[in-house]
């Protein structure tokens, strides 16, 4: 399996014509980035959000350019301390332009079963993922592409079933 670099999907957002979603399905990820900042926060220090400025510009130069930018964090509750940071947080990335919404794990249908063998994705233009891969610490490792049609058909499906019952940022109170 070949691996591109966060860089390298980012560049996916720029070249993309429509716009990109994105599933997010993990209680809890190790992003390097973020470290210090959520660290601070679990002490108690008020939040420095200027770690997402790379992300946030990217997401005004994408909306800006009339293209969407969605998110679904499927999420259990109550929540880890990790999403409770999340959700502290994605009033930055709703500023910048990107649509967060949550969907409680408890009201998924009976049975959901994800694709890409439950792995988080980005969806760009309905016929491109980038699949995201963790190492066993849960450290980002990279991002996989699929255009196999059967994929990211199954893909398109999940989102369309999740995104108008999901519960936009500003409605979500966990």
């Amino acid at each position: 399996m070949e691996l591109i670099s966060s860089d390298e999907r980012n560049q996916l957002f720029e070249s993309c014509a429509h716009g990109a979603f994105h599933l997010e399905l993990r209680d809890d990820y190790s992003v390097p980035v973020e470290d210090g900042p959520y660290a601070s926060w679990l002490r108690g220090d008020a939040v420095d959000n200027s770690f997402m400025v790379p992300w946030t510009d990217l997401v005004k130069r994408v909306t800006g350019a009339g293209k969407y930018m969605r998110r679904v964090r499927v999420v259990t509750e109550p929540h880890t301390p990790y999403i409770q940071w999340e959700y502290v947080t994605a009033h930055v990335n709703e500023e910048a332009g990107e649509s967060v919404r949550w969907f409680p794990r408890h009201r998924l249908p009976e049975g959901m079963v994800f694709p890409i063998a439950g792995n988080d994705w980005w969806l760009f233009d309905d016929n491109l993922l980038a699949v995201g891969h963790f190492n066993d610490s849960g450290r980002f490792i990279g991002s996989e592409l699929v255009d196999a049609p059967g994929a990211v058909a199954e893909c398109v499906r999940v989102r369309d079933l999740l995104w108008p019952s999901a519960i936009p940022h500003s409605e979500y109170k966990p």
